[in-house]
């Protein structure tokens, strides 16, 4: 049995996620992955991955596990994986990990990126990849925001879905804005990420930018843990899984 690491990458417009949704489900991308691998060894395949996207959020170096009983060679496995895989789904890499590499539960940070368009910058081109403002937005209020929300905190507040019996605590590491002529880039990097938070943060940020709240209205979010506080949740088609860490 030969455990393979894979770094794939994913235009997650036209699917929903990446969890397999059910036995019959072939529209995420866990499934997808899985249904070709089953094709191309005869095996029963299980792929794990790194982390959960949502329906419609992409990936450029998202990190999943498979164990094999073929024991091909990692570029086979990989050059073979791309010839069937659809046009918006690839594999980068393929690399044979140790036996107890789990690419979830191993994962020690992800860092993800939001694309905003800014007031009157529409580009066709863009559109499913990024979120169109209809407002100005002050980035200088907005890192405010962001210097607030870096640390170790409780962020049930910013979530969706959070159990009463898993820990909502986080750590982010770093928010960085970055500004040009007609976009805004917003990357998070931490150790683990919450339903939902990347996008209820940028939600959060940006009706900060545009003047719909004060930075300082990050204290109370913590503070109360009610996720009815914090923004609105900005939509998947702007969010991009850029990379997963490991010790």
């Amino acid at each position: 049995m030969t455990n393979y690491r894979l770094c794939v990458q994913y235009d997650g417009a036209r699917y929903r996620g990446w969890q397999r949704q059910g036995k019959t489900s072939a529209d995420t991308i866990q499934s997808r992955l899985e249904a070709v691998i089953s094709r191309l060894t005869g095996e029963d395949a299980e792929v794990h991955g790194a982390g959960r996207t949502d329906a419609g959020v992409h990936a450029r170096g998202q990190v999943a596990h498979v164990r094999l009983e073929c024991g091909w060679e990692p570029e086979v496995l990989a050059a073979k994986m791309n010839e069937y895989l659809p046009e918006d789904i690839r594999i980068l890499e393929v690399q044979r990990a140790g036996e107890r590499f789990h690419s979830r539960l191993n994962a020690t940070g992800k860092v993800y990126e939001y694309h905003l368009l800014k007031k009157g910058c529409y580009d066709v081109f863009v559109r499913k990849y990024s979120w169109q403002m209809e407002r100005d937005l002050d980035t200088a209020l907005m890192r405010k925001g962001a210097e607030l929300l870096t640390g170790s905190h409780d962020f049930r507040g910013f979530c969706t879905k959070a159990s009463r019996k898993k820990s909502t605590v986080r750590r982010l590491d770093a928010i960085d804005i970055r500004e040009t002529e007609r976009d805004i880039f917003l990357r998070f990097e931490g150790n683990g990420f919450l339903y939902n938070m990347v996008r209820i943060l940028v939600g959060t940020l940006v009706e900060i930018g545009d003047g719909r709240r004060a930075p300082d209205s990050i204290r109370e979010i913590f503070a109360a843990g009610d996720r009815r506080l914090a923004g609105g949740t900005a939509p998947a088609q702007g969010l991009t899984l850029l990379s997963v860490r490991y010790d």
